[in-house]
C-alpha cells in the first residue's frame, strides 16, 4: 500500500491537476504574447481575462480586440482604455489581466453577480483609473489597500457586494474622488481618519457622496472625519453599529444636502450647531438611542422630510421652529416625549405629506385650523392624550388616526378616526401599491412564459430590475410621471436602445423608493444585444442617470439577462473530457523547459516595452514642440490668442493654489488667476482623462481664437507643455444667468435689464451663425454658459461641443446627439441633422426661463409645455402670470411682454424650418426695447436701480454643479 501511495504521489508532481495545468498554460500565452510589439502588453491582458472568465461575448472570439471591435472594450491606439461589461452574466474571478491594462480609464463590471473571488493588490497599478464601477458582483474579502494608489480615481462604487473587513484608510489618499460608495457589504470597524502620515477619510475634502449604510461598521463616528473645507452633499450611514455621539463637526459642512444616521446605536445629545446646516434638505436621525434636549433646528428652512423617532428626548412642547420650514412634506417624531398641543399653523405648511406623532403626551383639543395642505395625506396620532377634535373644514382626504387616545373613549361624533383598517394602517417600514395592469390595447396578444408584453404590444425579452432611491425627501411612494420622465430624458438623450419601459410596483421599505423597471428594445427586435445591455447598464452604474429633484442617489439591482440577441454562449476555458486531458498532461510535460526561459522573456519584454513607451511618449510629446515663430502648419493659427508657458500659468495662479480654485467638472478644475499687468483669468486645466490629442486641441484652439466679439467670452490663449492641455479666458465677474435668475448671485434684474440680457446673448449667437468663419452651431446654449461682466452685458461662453460648419453647408449630420436635456432641440435628437436652427430652439428655451425662472425641467414639467399649457391671449400677460418669476416686475406694465413670448415660442417650435434666425430674433428684441423707451445699442451702467448687489457677492461662473455638464456614455 505504502509503495502505491508513493507511486500515486510522484504521478501528481508529474502530471498536475487541470487547474494548475491551466494556469501554466495561460503563463505560456502571456509570455510568448508579449513578443509582439507594440500595443501587445494590453492583447496578451485580455487574452489572459478571456482565458479565466466564462460566459464571455461571441465577439471575443475575433482575433484582434481593438480592430474586430470586441464587445465591451474600446482601444485608442491599441491601448485599452475603457471595459464596460455591465449585466453581461460574465462567470470567474478578477481576472489577474485587468492589472496589467496600464491605460485603462474606465472598468465597469457590475451586475455579473458571479464575478466572485477578491480584488487581486495590483489592482493598484491602474494608476490612470478614473472610474471604479463594481456594483452588484460577488466580490468578497478585504478592500486592498492599494486602492489608494488610483491617484485619479474620482468614482469608486463597490456597493452591493460582500466585502468584509475594515474600510481601507489608503481611500483618504484619493484626493480626486467624488463619490464614494461602499453600502451593502459586510465591512466592519470604525471609520478610519488620519494620523500622523496615515491617510483616512477626512483627507477626501473633494468627495461629495459618502454612501456606508448597510454594513457593520462600528464604534464612534470621528470628528475628525468632517471639516469645513469638505465638499460633502451626502452623508449616508444608515443601517450599521456606529454608537458614540453625533459629532458637532457636522456642522461645519455647510454644504450638505442629506443626512442619514437612522438605525444605529447613537447616543447623547444632537449637537446645538447642526442648524448651521441649512442647505439640508433631509434628516434621518430615526431608531437610535439619542437623548438630551430636543434639537433646535432653527434656520434649517431648506428640510423636506424630518425623522427623529424612537428616541429619549427629554419631555418638551411641540417645536415652534416646525411651521417655518415651508419645504416640510414629512415629519416623524414618533416616541420622542413630546407634550402640550400642536400649532394649527404645522398643517397648513404648502408641501406637507405625513406627519406621524405616535407614542408622545400630546393633549388637550386638536386644532388643525381653517387651511390644511391640499397634500396632505396622513396625520397619525396614536397613543396620545388628545380630548377633543371638532375641525372646522373638510378633512375628509387625510387619514387622520387617534386610536388610543382620550378622545375615543368619548360617545359620539369622530368614530372614525379612532379605529385602523387594513387600508389606513400605516407602515413606516413598508408600503406597497398593486402592479398595474397590463396595456388595454394589447389584451389579444398572448406571448411565450418567458417573454413579457411590452407597452407597444410586442412580446419581448425586457432588461428588468429593481430601481431604489436611498433617501426619498417626501413620505408615501411619489410620483410614477417624475420618474417616468427622468429615465425617458435620459435614454433618449444618451441614445440608448430602449424603445418603452414600464415602471410598477412601488414600495417603501426603510425609507428606500424601490420601483420594478422593465426596459423593452426597439420595435422589431424583441431582445437587447451584449452593447445595448452594457450601455444601459453603465448609464446607473455611473449615475449618469440623474434622479428626479427630491428623491435622493440611486441604485439599480438588475435581474440576470441571458437572451442576447445573435448570442452564442461561450464555453468555459476549462477542457473537459479525453482529449482535453491529453492537452493538459502536454502542457504539463513542457512546463520545465518553459521555466528555463522565463527569465528570459521576462528581460525581452522589459526591453519591448520601455521602447514602446518611449514612442508612445514621442507621439504624445509632439504637439510640445511648437514654437510660436513657426511657420509649419503644427502650429496652431491664432489671432488675438497667445501660447502661455507652463511656468507662466504656475506664477499667475500661485501654483495652482486652493485658494485660486474657482472649479470643477468633467473636464477638469477651474483656477483664478491675475496676469502681469492685473488682467483677471480664468484658467481651465483639463485633467488627464479628459484630454484630447493633439490635433483635435489644436483644432480647438484655432476655432475659438477666431470668434471675437463682446458678447463672446474671449480666449485669451492656451497651454500646452509638460503633459497639460490648458486654455485660458478672461475672468467674467459676475457669474452665470442661472445663478441670477435663481437667486444665487444676489443680483435682481426688471424687465428691461432682462430684455437686454437676452439680446447680448442672442447677438452673441447670432454672430457665431452668421459672421463666424466658419460659421458656427454652439450645441449647448443654457443659462448656464450666459455670463454676466461687471455692467451686467450677457457673453456667451463654454464652446466644448461647438461644431464649426464647412463652406456652404447648411447641416451636419452627427453620429452622436450631444447637447443638455431641457435645451436639447427634438428635431436635432431625432433626425441627428444638426443646424443653426438647433441653438435657436435651445434660445427659445433659454427666453421663457428668464420670464418664469424655473429650470427648463423641473419637478418632471417641461418649461415649453407649461408656458403653452397656460397660453390664453386673451388675458393679461397671455395668462402667464401664476408661473413668471416675482422679481420680474410684475407691479408694473411689461412693455413688449408679449411680443417677447411671441418670440420665445416661434424659436421653439418642433420644425426648425418654421423657427426665425437669431438675427431676426436680434431685431424683434431691439424693436421691444425701443418700445419700452430702452436704447437697444447702449451699455449698463456700473450701477443702476434696475438690479440689486446687496446680498453680498456672487458666486463664479465656473464654480457652480452645472459646469461642463453635457456627457456622452462611453460606447462599448
Amino acid at each position: 500500500m505504502r509503495k502505491k501511495k508513493k507511486k500515486k504521489k510522484v504521478l501528481s508532481y508529474l502530471f498536475p491537476s487541470p487547474t494548475v495545468c491551466i494556469t501554466i498554460t495561460t503563463i505560456v500565452i502571456v509570455i510568448m504574447l508579449l513578443l509582439h510589439g507594440p500595443g501587445t502588453d494590453d492583447y496578451t491582458a485580455l487574452q489572459i481575462i478571456k482565458q479565466e472568465w466564462q460566459n464571455t461575448p461571441p465577439s471575443w472570439e475575433n482575433p484582434d480586440p481593438c480592430d474586430d471591435g470586441w464587445e465591451g472594450i474600446r482601444c485608442n491606439n491599441s491601448r485599452v482604455i475603457i471595459i464596460s461589461l455591465a449585466s453581461n452574466g460574465l462567470t470567474g474571478e478578477f481576472s489577474t489581466g485587468l492589472a496589467l491594462l496600464s491605460e485603462l480609464v474606465i472598468l465597469d463590471l457590475s451586475y455579473n453577480d458571479k464575478l466572485t473571488g477578491q480584488l487581486p493588490h495590483e489592482i493598484g497599478n491602474l494608476k490612470k483609473l478614473t472610474q471604479l464601477l463594481l456594483i452588484g458582483c460577488g466580490f468578497r474579502g478585504q478592500i486592498p489597500d492599494t486602492i489608494g494608489n488610483l491617484e485619479r480615481l474620482r468614482f469608486l462604487a463597490l456597493n452591493n457586494n460582500s466585502f468584509s473587513g475594515i474600510i481601507p484608510a489608503s481611500i483618504g489618499k484619493l484626493s480626486n474622488l467624488k463619490w464614494l460608495d461602499l453600502a451593502e457589504n459586510q465591512l466592519v470597524g470604525s471609520i478610519p481618519v488620519s494620523n500622523g502620515d496615515a491617510p483616512g477619510l477626512d483627507m477626501l475634502q473633494s468627495t461629495e457622496h459618502f454612501h456606508f449604510g448597510k454594513n457593520n461598521l462600528s464604534g464612534n463616528i470621528p470628528p475628525q472625519l468632517f471639516s469645513s473645507e469638505m465638499s460633502l452633499k451626502h452623508v449616508l450611514f444608515d443601517s450599521n453599529k456606529l454608537n458614540g455621539t453625533i459629532p458637532s463637526t457636522l456642522g461645519l459642512v455647510q454644504s450638505v444636502k442629506i443626512v442619514r444616521f437612522d438605525y444605529n446605536f447613537l447616543n447623547g445629545s444632537v449637537p446645538p450647531n447642526i442648524n448651521n446646516l441649512t442647505k439640508l434638505t433631509e434628516l434621518y436621525l430615526s431608531n437610535n438611542q439619542l437623548s438630551g434636549p430636543l434639537p433646535n433646528l432653527t434656520g434649517m428652512v431648506a428640510l423636506n422630510y424630518l425623522d427623529m423617532s424612537n428616541s429619549s428626548f427629554a419631555p418638551s412642547e411641540f417645536p415652534l421652529w416646525s411651521p417655518s420650514f415651508q419645504s416640510l412634506t414629512t415629519i416623524k417624531m414618533e416616541h420622542t416625549n413630546l407634550q402640550g398641543s400642536i400649532p394649527a399653523s404645522i398643517f397648513s405648511l404648502p408641501h406637507l405629506q405625513t406627519v406621524v406623532l405616535k407614542d408622545n403626551m400630546l393633549n388637550g383639543t386638536l386644532d388643525i385650523g381653517t387651511t390644511i395642505s391640499s397634500q396632505l395625506e396622513l396625520l397619525d396620532l396614536q397613543h396620545n392624550s388628545i380630548v377633543k377634535f371638532n375641525p372646522l373644514i373638510n378633512v375628509s382626504k387625510v387619514t387622520i388616526i387617534l386610536v388610543e387616545n382620550p378622545f375615543c373613549q368619548n360617545d359620539g361624533e369622530g368614530k372614525s378616526y379612532c379605529s385602523v383598517t387594513q387600508q389606513q394602517q400605516p407602515n413606516n417600514d413598508s408600503n406597497t401599491a398593486p402592479p398595474p395592469p397590463p396595456p388595454n390595447n394589447c389584451a389579444h396578444i398572448m406571448c411565450n412564459s418567458d417573454q413579457t408584453l411590452s407597452p407597444k404590444c410586442q412580446c419581448d425579452y425586457p432588461y428588468s430590475g429593481t430601481l431604489i432611491f436611498r433617501a426619498p425627501a417626501f413620505s408615501g411612494l411619489g410620483n410614477k410621471s417624475d420618474v417616468e420622465t427622468y429615465l425617458n430624458q435620459s435614454f433618449q438623450s444618451y441614445g440608448l436602445p430602449v424603445d418603452s419601459f414600464i415602471i410598477s410596483n412601488p414600495r417603501n421599505v426603510l425609507q428606500y423608493l424601490m420601483w420594478d423597471l422593465e426596459m423593452f428594445p426597439p420595435l422589431g427586435q424583441n431582445r437587447f444585444n451584449r452593447t445595448g445591455i452594457s450601455s444601459i447598464g453603465y448609464l446607473f452604474s455611473s449615475q449618469t442617470f440623474s434622479s428626479p429633484p427630491n428623491y435622493g442617489p440611486h441604485q439599480f439591482a438588475p435581474n440576470y439577462y441571458g437572451n442576447y440577441m445573435n448570442d452564442t454562449v461561450s464555453q468555459s476555458p476549462v477542457p473537459s473530457g479525453k482529449s482535453s486531458n491529453t492537452g493538459i498532461i502536454a502542457g504539463a510535460a513542457g512546463g520545465g523547459s518553459i521555466l528555463l526561459v522565463l527569465s528570459f522573456l521576462a528581460i525581452v519584454y522589459t526591453i519591448n516595452h520601455k521602447k514602446n513607451a518611449k514612442g508612445a511618449t514621442g507621439i504624445s510629446n509632439s504637439f510640445e514642440e511648437w514654437d510660436p515663430n513657426e511657420s509649419d502648419t503644427s502650429v496652431p493659427h491664432l489671432k488675438g490668442a497667445r501660447r502661455f508657458t507652463f511656468e507662466e500659468i504656475q506664477n499667475y495662479t500661485k501654483n495652482f493654489a486652493q485658494a485660486n480654485n474657482i472649479g470643477s467638472g468633467g473636464y477638469g478644475k477651474v483656477y483664478r488667476g491675475t496676469l502681469q499687468n492685473g488682467q483677471l483669468i480664468a484658467v481651465k486645466r483639463a485633467q488627464r482623462e479628459s484630454m484630447q490629442g493633439g490635433v483635435e486641441f489644436k483644432t480647438e484652439i484655432e476655432l475659438l481664437s477666431r470668434v471675437h466679439h463682446k458678447n463672446l467670452v474671449s480666449l485669451l490663449g492656451f497651454c500646452f507643455g509638460r503633459g497639460e492641455q490648458m486654455l485660458i479666458y478672461e475672468y467674467v465677474v459676475n457669474g452665470t444667468l442661472k445663478d441670477t435668475l435663481s437667486g444665487k448671485s444676489g443680483i435682481r434684474l426688471d424687465w428691461i435689464r432682462r430684455l437686454k440680457v437676452v439680446l447680448g446673448a442672442a447677438r452673441g449667437l447670432d454672430y457665431l451663425h452668421e459672421h463666424a468663419n466658419p460659421p458656427i452651431i454652439h450645441r449647448d446654449i443654457k443659462s448656464t454658459n450666459i455670463l454676466l461682466d461687471e455692467r451686467l452685458n450677457a457673453k456667451v461662453s463654454d464652446f466644448g461641443l461647438s461644431k464649426p460648419l464647412s463652406d456652404g453647408a447648411k447641416g451636419y449630420i452627427t453620429t452622436q446627439v450631444k447637447g443638455t436635456m431641457g435645451y436639447l432641440d427634438p428635431e436635432y435628437y431625432m433626425t441627428q441633422q444638426l443646424t443653426e436652427k438647433s441653438d435657436v430652439y435651445s434660445f427659445g428655451v433659454l427666453m421663457l426661463e428668464v420670464i418664469t425662472a424655473r429650470r427648463p425641467i423641473e419637478r418632471g414639467k417641461y418649461i415649453v409645455k407649461v408656458v403653452k399649457t397656460a397660453l390664453d391671449k386673451k388675458k393679461d400677460l397671455y395668462g402667464l402670470r401664476e408661473i413668471l418669476d416675482p422679481t420680474l416686475g410684475l407691479g408694473s406694465t411689461l412693455i413688449g411682454f408679449e411680443k417677447f413670448v411671441d418670440i420665445a415660442l416661434q424659436c421653439v417650435e418642433e420644425s426648425s424650418s418654421d423657427r426665425p434666425s437669431m438675427n431676426h430674433v436680434v431685431k424683434e428684441i431691439e424693436n421691444i426695447l425701443q418700445l419700452a423707451g430702452a436704447n437697444p445699442s447702449g451699455e449698463s451702467p456700473t450701477t443702476s436701480s434696475s438690479y440689486d448687489l446687496s446680498k453680498g457677492s456672487s458666486l463664479h461662473p465656473y464654480d457652480n454643479e452645472y459646469f461642463d455638464s453635457s456627457v456622452v456614455l462611453p460606447r462599448p
